[in-house]
């Protein structure tokens, strides 16, 4: 079984990613009540990570 590198480096980075961003308790329970919410703070610890 062949495993492309380039796949598997991206792979790697985007659970890296999760993993920072379940570290906000309002995402990893999601506790807002309304999709736009949760978008929403999804969005901003997102940019609050990727300011980091």
């Amino acid at each position: 079984m062949a495993i492309d590198m380039e796949i598997y480096k991206w792979r790697h980075l985007i659970e890296n990613f999760f993993c920072k961003l379940k570290e906000f308790q309002r995402i990893a329970m999601r506790s807002d009540k309304t999709v736009s919410n949760f978008a929403a703070v999804t969005t901003l610890a997102s940019a609050v990570i990727n300011s980091r």
